[in-house]
């Protein structure tokens, strides 16, 4: 199972639009996809489709009480919870391979719920540990915060994927998120990594996005040499586009693959999640050559 952060503390770019739609495109490649909403504003869980007035568990009941993670998930859309189809004869549909586990409102309160519990840090981690042999992928939709949501998240997950909208003040606060990713991967997490960089509300036709974009890969070439959390970084060659359909697909529940298929959105992310699966089929080999001989 590969585990990712979708994660920038930075509101409005396109985070949580990439934790949904990325999740959507890789489901549609025949991978099996968990999106965990750890955000409290719930926006991913709103995006696919699930009921805030629902009564299955949540993240919410997941960190603060005795709830395994199999009690969590929804599938995409807001059917009855159940998780990932078992084998059968047929070919799985997109839908079926992406299930949810759905934020709540109770969770803006966790923080302080959780003050006291030893532990609280790797809660999520040890939850999630129930579920890795169920999973291909799981993405995990953080807040705009570095608070113990998001470092509950970093503990349980082996790669951050960073959205970013080319704008002058995009590497604003970045140092002080690299700085809480090194300091889990060197206390709680040493799995950790920043593995991608993604470019969103991108404006191909504007000078100033051609200018930060070679910003950021300047300035992601200078990180990689200050730790080992963010040496292997990779800022990824899709952009994804600024694009009505992708602002209008949240309000009908909808991924951007069923609200507008034939959209540039849909094309980017189509675009985003194979360069994905490249990736990580690229890292399969290189560990699978770098395992010790039994």
């Amino acid at each position: 199972m590969r585990s990712i952060a979708i994660i920038n503390q930075k509101g409005g770019v396109g985070k949580t639009t990439t934790a949904v739609n990325l999740s959507a495109a890789l489901a549609r490649a025949g991978q099996r996809v968990g999106v965990i909403d750890i955000d409290p504003q719930a926006h991913a869980s709103l995006h696919l489709g699930i009921d805030p007035q629902s009564k299955a568990p949540t993240v919410y009941d997941l960190l603060t009480e005795e709830t395994p993670i199999s009690e969590v998930w929804q599938r995409a859309g807001g059917s009855q919870p159940r998780l990932l189809p078992t084998a059968d004869s047929r070919q799985p549909t997109a839908e079926e391979n992406l299930v949810v586990a759905a934020s709540h409102i109770d969770l803006a309160a966790a923080e302080v719920e959780l003050a006291g519990v030893v532990g609280r840090e790797v809660i999520l981690r040890d939850k999630l540990a129930e579920a890795a042999d169920q999973f291909d992928y799981v993405l995990i939709d953080c807040p705009p915060s570095l608070g113990i949501l998001t470092i509950n998240a970093l503990a349980a997950v082996d790669d951050v994927f960073l959205p970013l909208q080319p704008h002058f003040l995009a590497l604003h606060g970045l140092s002080k998120l690299l700085k809480t990713i090194g300091l889990v991967n060197e206390r709680l997490n040493d799995r950790l990594q920043l593995a991608g960089v993604v470019l969103c509300l991108y404006e191909s036709g504007t000078k100033l996005a051609v200018e930060v974009s070679s910003d950021v890969e300047q300035f992601f070439r200078e990180a990689r040499k200050g730790g080992r959390a963010w040496s292997a970084v990779r800022l990824f060659e899709t952009r994804i586009r600024r694009n009505i359909r992708l602002a209008e697909a949240p309000s009908f529940g909808q991924s951007i693959f069923q609200y507008a298929a034939n959209s540039p959105g849909a094309e980017d992310y189509r675009a985003l999640g194979g360069e994905v699966l490249a990736y990580y089929a690229g890292r399969a080999m290189l560990e699978s050559t770098a395992a010790p001989a039994a």
